[in-house]
């Protein structure tokens, strides 16, 4: 799979622009602040109906106008697919697939797969277990349409749960048999997501494995931990024995919505507190590279690879295991952002024939 076209309208720092990408590695250059990562954004709004960087779409509206749009051509399989995104302050998100409107969001999901490496990746490691179970989600809905469900239908039922406990305590109430309606839809979703997440944790971990030892030369050892109540003995009881505590607090303690991954190094210690900067960025792009390789095998689908300045803080002996890596894989289409056009060009000189170089400044694009 390959993107072939992008067109911005009003997105972000951009008036306008449209590129035609080489179907291998594509590199973004210029100084920071110029759109280099915008246009890595913009791919991701084709493959996921969102920002990776900004959750409010009208945030991702240039300055001083009303709506933005981001369209884009694909082509896998002999086929080309055309996808709109349009986004007008006050109105809900248009999204098109070849000129027909979605009905739901969700059912695009999946189809145009991609994987970005950035910065600010580095939230895995510093935030809390919420982010690491976007991440899990984001995977895993990629390739699982009913595990996509059970993860909305999840949220609601939660929220019902919820505002139900938050009744309760507002009017000195309690009806027990309503709750139970809740805590047993919860219950059979929350089972199947755990089993789900259980599957993806046993399939990823040593694929993350052996591109943490390539790109470290095996200089650590790491390890990733799944932790969920779920796996604490039967979750109905376990929800049964939280009551008190969740009718005391009005919120459901216990379930799917608090899993979370312990990432470790060193025999298990905490990453994020004996990490050195350069084994976190290492262990990042590890994982990422192992969401691409794990998304491939299970769709028979090659992701478009987004790198976001990814040699920041990695050291030189890091960066050329990295690229022989990138050299020996396939990879299929890569995009790239990199402030010193010079280092970037050099180095995938050295590894394929096929490179185009655009040029941002100030939210043009120079081929």
């Amino acid at each position: 799979m390959t993107l072939d076209q992008l067109s911005v309208l009003n997105f972000k720092n951009y008036g306008e622009a449209t590129i035609y990408p080489d179907p291998h590695v594509n590199i973004f250059t210029g100084l920071n602040g110029q759109g280099k990562t915008n246009l890595l954004d913009a791919i991701h709004y084709l493959s996921f109906c969102k920002s990776y960087f900004n959750p409010i779409d009208s945030q991702n509206i240039r300055h001083g106008e009303d709506f933005f749009v981001v369209e884009g051509v694909f082509a896998q399989d002999g086929d080309k697919d055309k996808i709109y995104c349009g986004v007008k302050k006050g109105q809900k998100k248009t999204f098109k697939k070849n000129k027909t409107e979605y009905e739901r969001l969700a059912e695009h999901i999946g189809q145009f797969p991609s994987v970005v490496i950035s910065p600010y990746d580095k939230d895995l490691i510093s935030e809390g277990s919420e982010v690491r179970r976007k991440f899990m989600d984001s995977i895993i809905s990629q390739y699982n349409r009913p595990y996509l469900d059970d993860l909305i239908s999840y949220n609601q039922v939660l929220r019902q749960r919820n505002s139900l406990l938050k009744y309760f305590w507002e009017n000195r109430t309690y009806d027990a048999d309503n709750l139970e309606v809740w805590s047993m839809q919860l219950v059979d979703l929350a089972r199947r997501i755990f089993a789900e997440r259980q599957k993806f944790v046993e399939s990823f971990e040593p694929i993350f494995q052996g591109h943490y030892a390539a790109i470290s030369g095996k200089a650590e050892e790491v390890d990733i931990r799944y932790r969920s109540h779920l796996s604490e003995g039967d979750f109905a009881e376990v929800l049964k024995e939280s009551l008190d505590k969740d009718r005391r607090t009005h919120y459901t303690n216990v379930g799917a919505h608090k899993d979370d991954l312990k990432f470790g190094i060193g025999g298990g210690h905490p990453l994020k507190k004996f990490g050195s900067q350069g084994q976190q960025k290492t262990f990042l792009i590890a994982l990422k590279l192992a969401q691409f390789d794990l998304v491939k095998e299970v769709t028979n689908k090659v992701p478009v690879l987004l790198l976001d300045d990814i040699f920041d803080k990695i050291d030189d002996v890091r960066v050329q295991h990295l690229m022989q890596l990138v050299s020996d894989h396939n990879f299929g289409q890569i995009f790239i952002t990199d402030t010193h056009s010079e280092r970037i060009e050099r180095i995938f000189e050295e590894i394929t024939d096929s490179v185009k170089v655009f040029h941002i400044e100030k939210g043009e694009v120079h081929a």
